[in-house]
């Protein structure tokens, strides 16, 4: 079949696309950043992520299921949390006009029309548009990723490297339930092949406090941070603080409220299988040795995120 995936060269985008192509698909992606598509020795056909209804829908003729794993973590320039809403309308009303049979939206876990996050609220008003498309629909809410490629858990690693206490926002008790990237793709791909419509939470088996969390990390790449609990804003001024040398952003205002409104975790069963735990000692030696930035991923240079 003819298949699309916003950001097939980024990061759940990748590993969507991956499986794809090995099922013999015909695969297209819109992108910004089109170079990307030596990763798979350009057998992926790419297009602007430009947010034109006309030539979207020209884009995605004859395309039977749109994988869309569009967002944004943080506003930035012009790429604001809610143009990305706006951003989104365009994607799917393109993609009904087009003839798409079938959508896969990237969402996340607890989603809340109602929230003063825009993060939050943003991602329930693009599942309402997914939901009201009138196309057959399957909508995955994962809450942190983590692999090879991840931002959070590698960045949590490269900071106990490298420092002997660990700044803690608020008393730590907190939980966060981060899911495999390959077990996301998979659910992804399990989700187009079914008919019916659904909203699966795609979570990980294991469930932290933050303090465990960093405690794992640590203990897993030999270090033994001291964990020093303060004022989430304090924490959130010193993360802020070290953004400035590591030229990124590692917290916003907004994930530190949703953390510790423990958004980050789900009620239903873990439909992901593999363990945090297990996949950080098979990879201790590796992870957090370089820091991930965000910015310089997505935004200050050329890069294969979309």
């Amino acid at each position: 079949m003819k298949i699309a995936v916003t950001g097939a060269f980024s990061y759940s985008g990748k590993y969507i696309t991956r499986r794809l192509l090995a099922q013999g698909h015909e695969i297209i992606t819109l992108t910004n950043h089109p170079e990307g598509s030596a990763i798979f020795d350009n057998k992926v056909k790419a297009y602007p992520l430009n947010f034109n209804e006309k030539e979207t829908t020209k884009f995605l003729e004859g395309v039977d299921t749109f994988y869309n794993t569009y967002w944004v973590r943080f506003d930035w320039g012009q790429n604001t949390q809610p143009n990305a809403v706006e951003n989104t309308r365009d994607l799917i009303k393109s993609a009904k006009n087009a003839g798409v049979r079938r959508v896969v939206h990237i969402s996340i876990a607890n989603p809340d029309a109602k929230s003063h996050l825009p993060y939050y609220w943003g991602k329930a008003e693009n599942e309402k548009t997914v939901i009201e498309s009138g196309m057959s629909y399957a909508i995955l809410r994962p809450t942190v990723l983590f692999g090879i490629e991840d931002i959070l858990i590698n960045n949590i690693a490269y900071l106990v490297r490298r420092f002997p206490f660990f700044l803690q926002m608020g008393d730590g008790k907190y939980k966060i339930q981060p899911v495999y990237i390959e077990d996301l793709a998979d659910l992804a791909i399990e989700a187009a092949s079914r008919n019916e419509n659904f909203i699966w939470d795609a979570v990980g088996p294991d469930v932290f406090t933050f303090d465990e969390l960093v405690e794992t990390i640590g203990k897993t790449v030999g270090k033994n941070p001291y964990i020093f609990h303060a004022h989430p804003r304090l924490a959130l001024t010193a993360a802020q603080f070290l953004s400035l040398f590591v030229r990124d952003v590692l917290l916003t205002p907004e994930e530190v409220d949703g953390l510790m409104a423990n958004l980050l975790v789900s009620s239903e069963p873990a439909k992901g299988k593999t363990s945090l735990r297990k996949w950080l000692e098979e990879n201790k030696d590796t992870v957090g040795t370089k820091y991930a930035s965000e910015l310089k991923k997505h935004y200050l240079k050329p890069s294969l995120a979309s």
